[in-house]
Parts: structure tokens; sequence; C-alpha cells
């Protein structure tokens, strides 16, 4: 394979804002409960007449803007998504005709909190194999249409964001170690009623019946998914490491997927990485599913946190169960 680096990022989050305060009038809850289990603050909510691939557009445009190239050059769109438009077409699909990205094929992928993840190595391969020069992969989601404001064990913990990053072979002059390095990823479909949206598939298709019992909002076992998240982030970023002779120690930045900030200390911690190279922006925006670590990725560039030479490890865990870690050098 050839080297494929990160060449562009983009982010967007909507302008309405729902503070812990606001929720504190929806449910039986409070500012200090929020944060001292989930480490959250804030986090952005859509409008009515926003839908995930306005979303992801909007980050899309900022990516390809910073990189200062045209849609049309672009061979590949990947979309991480659980919360598509529509059933189909994909999202994918809906973003390349808006950007005009003429000669791109694309699809969208579904892997929840690891989209983000499962879609940046899928683009690198493509990349990677030689077929394609520009692959724009994107992590949107809308998570507040799919979420029970009476439930507080969810509709606290979730924002709406999106993040797009490019993906480009290595040039000549940049640093040869630099760029996509190695990944590991695992699913456990056992773990798939922990967090799931019962109903809108061909499994319970969306009848009256559904509606009224709720089920079309996610639905979570919040302990368990604590406990597994916690278990598998570590033991994928460790076998991760340890494949490919790296410690700890030699981690520049880790930019996990932000779901809780408990889990995301615990993890850093049986890692032995210290705290100061862990991105958390969860405070801000909430669990985006696949829009987290392009956002977070994006603030910690913004702050001087993350640069170029850095031995970045990205690290999801995800409903389904999906898992996944990747190791990046960064280039940007």
């Amino acid at each position: 394979m050839r080297k494929v680096k990160i060449s562009a990022l983009g982010c967007y989050t909507p302008e309405r804002v729902l503070t812990n305060f606001e929720l504190e009038k929806l449910v039986a809850t409070s500012n200090e409960w929020i944060l001292e289990r989930t480490g959250i603050s804030e986090r952005h909510i859509a409008g009515p007449e926003m839908a995930t691939s306005d979303l992801a557009f909007e980050a899309a445009r900022v990516a390809l803007a910073q990189r200062g190239i045209d849609a049309s050059e672009l061979d590949a769109i990947l979309v991480s998504t659980v919360t598509p438009d529509m059933m189909f077409p994909s999202t994918a699909c809906l973003v390349q005709n808006r950007l005009g990205a003429r000669k791109a094929w694309g699809f969208d992928l579904v892997a929840a909190c690891s989209g983000f993840v499962y879609g940046l190595t899928t683009g690198a391969h493509l990349v990677g194999g030689g077929t394609h020069q520009k692959v724009l992969v994107i992590g949107a989601d809308t998570m507040s249409r799919i979420i029970d404001y009476t439930d507080r064990g969810t509709c606290i913990l979730f924002g709406d964001g999106a993040g797009a990053m490019l993906l480009e072979p290595l040039a000549e002059t940049d640093d040869a170690n630099a760029g996509f390095l190695d990944f590991l990823g695992e699913i456990d479909g056992s773990g798939g009623d922990s967090l799931y949206m019962p109903a809108g598939g061909s499994r319970l298709p969306a009848s009256a019946e559904t509606v009224r019992d709720r089920k079309h909002y996610v639905h979570q076992d919040g302990a368990q998914v604590f406990k597994y998240a916690v278990r598998k982030m570590y033991e994928i970023c460790q076998n991760l490491l340890a494949r490919n002779g790296l410690t700890a120690k030699d981690v520049g930045v880790m930019i996990p997927h932000q779901a809780n900030r408990r889990i995301i200390i615990a993890t850093a911690e049986r890692l032995g990485i210290d705290c100061e190279k862990v991105v958390i922006n969860i405070e801000r925006y909430g669990n985006t599913t696949a829009g987290t670590i392009p956002l977070a990725a994006r603030d910690a560039l913004q702050s001087g946190r993350l640069k170029k030479g850095d031995l970045v490890l990205f690290a999801a865990v995800g409903a389904g169960y999906t898992v996944g870690a990747a190791l990046w050098r960064w280039a940007m």
C-alpha cells in the first residue's frame, strides 16, 4: 500500500445550544448530576429545517476550502452515520449531489460511535490501494432526532454535529513516516440489545403502535455499555500499540470517541497515557456519535495540542457492539 495522509479537516455544529440547566426543566436531573456522571455541560441541537446531510455538507465545505480544492476532484465520499436523512437514498448520495462532486462514488457506513474510525480506515485503504486520489470521510449525526427527551438516561448524553477529513496519498515533500499506520477493529453482536433503536427497520416497521410505544428512540442499558466501553477501548488500544512495537509513551495525542468523560479517563489511566495527551471536549458537544472524533481533532489543532508529526491514537466503542482503534502520524 502507498502511504495515506489526512490533508484537510472541517467541522460543523448547529447554532442552537442545549444546556444542562434547560434539561433540568425537562427531566428529573441537575447540572451537577450530569457533569459528575458524564462531563457534559452543553450540546448543539439542529433546528427543524436541518438534517444529517446538511451537517455533513457544511463540514465537507470547510474541509474542501481548507485544502483549496473543488468537490469535482473527489473520487469518493464516505458518510458514517446512524441518523440518515432517510432509509434511502444514502446520505452520501445527498452530499455528493449538493457538493457537485460529479465523479465521486460513495456510500454510508453504519457503525454508530465507531463509525468515523471505520470510515477513516476504509478511506485510507481506498487511497492506499492506488485506486483513489482524494477520498472525503464524513462523520455526521443528528442524534436529537432519535432521542426521547423524557428519558433521563439518554437525553442528557447526545448532541448534533459533523466532521470531515480529506484523505490523499502522501506527497514527496511530506515526512515519509507520516500518515496512516495501522488499524484494529472488532464487533460483538451479542451486545446489540444494550444500545439500539427498536423500530423503523424491517424487523419492526413503523406503525401507530411503535410510535405510541416510543420505539423510534435510542434505548440504552447505560451500566452495561459503560463497563464494555472501558474494557474494550483499553484492550483494542493496547493490542494495536503492542502490534506496532509501541507503548503509551510513544503516543503524542489520543483522540477518543466522546461518549463519557469517565470512560475516557478510565481508559487512559489503564493504558498509562498521560491525561494531558488525551483530548476531551465532551463538555461542549456531548456525544455526537460519528462526529465526535473529527470535532475533537479540530479542537486539538486549534488549541495547539495536535501538531504535525504527532503519533495520534484514535479509538471508539459503539452500538453493535463495534470497536475500533487506529494509528496515524499527523501530517497537517
